[in-house]
């Protein structure tokens, strides 16, 4: 409860530095709302050419992309702050957090809720759903792996967040990575199936883009081997724990401010 009272001052505060520049918050709302509509409006100019990609129909295609930008809207709102952290190494605040009676990940990950993406994100479950109960052959039970298996993908997202942390340290290069896992998580806007192998598999179960984005869309279809649900949860909990075993590794080489 605690720390439950603290994640919601750090996003009180957070709300109130988002809607300082009204005008800013619009121009984003904007831009994401845009860039939605153009990926989609693709899909359409694509399926006027063809009738399946890969043997997926119209409406399949789309839910992925729509599952896609729920998984990546989710991770926007929760870690934030992570793209801010390279500041806090660089001019020494980082100290400060440390010091702090609670575990730095408090600040560090979740500390900055980005509301702007909270405001997109109820539209984007409310398309995703109404796809989903439009397709015929959609079974209560592949809905509840569905929905299992996008808590999956947070879990996953979590870890590679904190793998950008414990690199921030290392490094004091936070940035780049970020942009080199959103550039790879983009992949995951359509199915893996798509692509041509090794490429696959690799980032399916090497980088877990596949497991991340595909899995939960192909199981509410029913076509996830039933035997690739635990391994994803084993995998998604292995990654978590080797995340938090990286991060504690880098704390110790942590120099301080000034070092």
């Amino acid at each position: 409860m605690r720390s439950l009272k603290l994640f919601l001052l750090f996003s009180q505060f957070a709300l109130k530095s988002t809607f300082q520049a009204r005008f800013g918050v619009v121009l984003f709302i904007a831009g994401k709302i845009v860039r939605f509509l153009f990926l989609f409006a693709l899909i359409f100019i694509v399926f006027g050419k063809v009738t399946s990609i890969k043997g997926y129909l119209l409406n399949q295609i789309i839910i992925f992309y729509l599952t896609f930008n729920v998984i990546d809207t989710i991770s926007q709102i929760l870690f934030r702050e992570v793209y801010r952290f390279r500041s806090l190494v660089t001019n020494g605040h980082l100290d400060q957090i440390l010091l702090k009676p609670y575990h730095p990940f408090l600040r560090v990950l979740v500390g900055g809720i980005d509301f702007l993406d909270v405001i997109v994100l109820f539209p984007y479950l409310g398309i995703t759903f109404w796809y989903i109960f439009q397709t015929p052959l959609i079974t209560t039970g592949g809905l509840f792996v569905y929905v299992a298996l996008l808590f999956n993908a947070l879990i996953i997202v979590t870890s590679l967040h904190i793998f950008a942390l414990a690199i921030g340290i290392l490094t004091t290069e936070v940035d780049h990575t970020m942009m080199i896992y959103r550039d790879l998580t983009t992949m995951g806007r359509f199915p893996m199936d798509i692509y041509k192998e090794p490429v696959r598999s690799i980032f399916t179960f090497i980088i877990p883009i596949g497991v991340m984005m595909t899995f939960p869309t192909k199981a509410l279809f029913g076509l996830l081997s039933p035997i690739f649900i635990p391994l994803s949860f084993v995998l998604s909990c292995s990654l978590l724990i080797l995340s938090i075993l990286v991060w504690n590794r880098a704390l110790k080489q942590y120099q301080s401010w000034g070092s």
